[in-house]
């Protein structure tokens, strides 16, 4: 097919690219990569549906938000999930983000309840206390990797309102264990993974260690649980005690409690440090942005500590957040292997094909928004929400496998900023922006340097 002949006459058709299959060389390349947020950048420019193999497997590349709405809701039940998101069961077990079918649709019946947002209001304070006691351990003047610090105090957050457990100094321990395993990703997106899993390799023998010390924790705060009845407000308080009425009445058995747990505890803090880290050194380049989210938060706060009633009257820092979320999306990108042939957007796919979305590519699409480089929150005022496609903005996916923390993440957001920045500028020390590292997540590459001074 023509580089630039539509599938079809029709004028709505998408524009579909095929690319040729690549060489020997040019796989290698392709799977070695150090861009891949450029090359989907690159591919994504020549149409709204690109089509490319790599050794056996074929990736259909969709762009257009009608394709997302088609892929998320419409083809759910056509669909499992990609090959590098099932290789991570070694990390995550068969959790939320793992799990098919029945077991998932059982698993977020049982979860999902717990995370309505009427129920995680009664993390706020936590959220907040956490949040005021890492602003107050900072010094004027002081220089800190501000992704570091946001991913110490979400941790701390995350086992606070899931286990009940101050962290203390097993924060760093915990988090170093928490890298290694998200570093393992990078190889669950290479072809030759599993055969350098099962390799004498020392990052293997790095992820045994740290994978232990994860369950490990987890396990001890089970039995913690279990053994003190389960009694508090905690989320694993309540899952101990859930029941599946709409199935078999049962609950989880330890073993799905410590998969779940663990892919709570993982994406629920490094999804939301990421948020942070990157909206914070966003502030930190956009002085006027800055003055207007200090106004909101001085007619709405006074200088007192937020609380869960005031999520809800800072819209310009939920906008400052999601306009954050939009250049740098903590999920960058969408797998789904096709268990059948299906449609999406008007193209035919056939079974097998890897289907991929990319928040990096529709979020920074110039047709839904204009100057897409820039840092503008006014994007997300309702008037301009109104103007472009539903679907053009999905930081937390859709569907049946939206994230089901999307309330907590927005909540927890929001209450940092609010709380951070009543007492903090910062100032960002380097001449480059951040240099990114898509992994599960998409992360910073290296430290992000700020000097702190008091407001």
């Amino acid at each position: 097919m023509d580089k630039h002949e539509p599938i079809s006459e029709s004028p709505q058709a998408p524009h579909v690219v095929r690319r040729p299959p690549l060489s020997l060389l040019g796989r290698l390349r392709f799977i070695v990569r150090r861009d891949i947020l450029g090359s989907l950048e690159k591919m994504a420019k020549d149409g709204d549906v690109v089509n490319y193999q790599v050794g056996p497997w074929d990736y259909w590349l969709f762009v257009h938000p009608d394709a997302v709405r088609d892929l998320l809701v419409g083809r759910d039940g056509q669909m499992m999930k990609g090959p590098a998101l099932r290789r991570t069961e070694d990390t995550l077990g068969k959790g939320l983000l793992t799990s098919e079918g029945d077991l998932h649709k059982r698993q977020r019946r049982l979860i999902q309840p717990d995370l309505h947002p009427q129920r995680v209001a009664t993390y706020a304070g936590s959220m907040t206390r956490y949040a005021a006691e890492t602003a107050r351990s900072w010094r004027d003047g002081q220089e800190i990797d501000l992704h570091a610090e946001m991913m110490k105090l979400t941790l701390r957050i995350v086992a606070k309102t899931l286990f009940d457990a101050d962290m203390g100094e097993e924060v760093d321990a915990i988090g170093h264990a928490m890298d290694i395993s998200v570093g393992m990703f990078s190889r669950a997106m290479t072809p030759w993974g599993p055969m350098l899993d099962r390799l004498p390799l020392p990052s293997n023998f790095r992820f045994k260690r740290a994978r232990r010390r994860l369950t490990d924790t987890i396990d001890r705060f089970i039995r913690d649980h279990r053994s003190k009845g389960a009694m508090g407000d905690d989320l694993l308080s309540r899952l101990l005690k859930a029941s599946d009425t709409e199935g078999d009445g049962s609950g989880m058995s330890d073993r799905q409690l410590r998969d779940e747990a663990i892919t709570l505890f993982t994406a629920g803090h490094e999804t939301t440090a990421n948020a942070l880290a990157f909206t914070l050194y966003l502030l930190s380049q956009h002085p006027a942005v800055r003055r207007q989210l200090d106004s909101e938060l001085e007619a709405v706060l006074s200088g007192r500590a937020a609380r869960f009633e005031d999520v809800e009257n800072l819209p310009f820092t939920r906008a400052v957040l999601a306009e954050g979320m939009r250049l740098y999306p903590p999920a960058w990108a969408i797998a789904r292997e096709a268990t059948e042939a299906c449609t999406i957007a008007g193209v035919n796919v056939p079974v097998g094909a890897v289907v991929l979305l990319s928040q990096w590519v529709t979020h920074r699409d110039p047709r839904w928004w204009p100057e897409p480089a820039r840092f503008d929150p006014s994007r997300f005022d309702e008037a301009s929400r109104s103007e472009r496609p539903r679907w053009a903005y999905f930081p937390f996916g859709g569907g049946s496998r939206q994230c089901v923390g999307e309330s907590f993440a927005w909540m927890e957001a929001i209450l940092v900023l609010a709380t951070v920045l009543q007492d903090w500028d910062m100032e960002y020390l380097d001449v480059e922006p951040p240099k990114l590292k898509p992994l599960i997540t998409l992360r910073p590459a290296g430290p992000i340097r700020i000097r702190l001074k008091r407001r």
